[in-house]
């Protein structure tokens, strides 16, 4: 199915891919590395302020990236539903997850915006679903209402 849909010949795939779990991992951590930001973007973080205006731009940014990415994201949630029953996927994607809150955790507080540790988490569980809403029941609220809550 994956040689069909990439539209190369039948077996390419398992030249590259070792069986389903590798594949599905394999997927997980480049999927991963998709939805981060570029060298570019960090820099124009960096120097901004930091200040609660150059924070909300930064969330904005945020959003607005992953959220440009919608196959990837989308994709990333049926990995993540599929990693329920692969544990190799299931470590991998835990990994590559906690090391990206971990390292924001850590860019915030060495940035000196506002907040703490906590607030980080808590901002990444609540932006995580608004991504979810926005890509998978966009109706729910719309372009403006996101724009305010972010």
């Amino acid at each position: 199915a994956v040689d069909t849909e990439a539209a190369v010949p039948t077996g390419t795939a398992s030249n590259y891919f070792a069986n389903r779990d590798d594949l599905l991992t394999q997927a997980g951590a480049r999927v991963y590395e998709r939805l981060q930001p570029d060298e570019a973007t960090i820099e124009r973080q960096r120097a901004s302020g930091q200040d609660r205006a150059a924070y909300a731009a930064l969330m904005h940014e945020l959003v607005d990236r992953v959220s440009g990415f919608r196959t990837g994201y989308l994709a990333l949630l049926e990995l993540r539903l599929e990693a329920t029953r692969r544990p190799g996927l299931r470590a991998v994607l835990t990994e590559r997850i906690r090391m990206d809150v971990e390292a924001n955790v850590a860019y915030h507080e060495g940035s000196g915006l506002p907040g703490d540790a906590t607030a980080v988490r808590l901002l990444y569980l609540a932006f995580n679903w608004l991504i979810v809403e926005q890509l998978t029941l966009p109706g729910v609220f719309s372009e403006a209402e996101r724009a305010e809550l972010v």
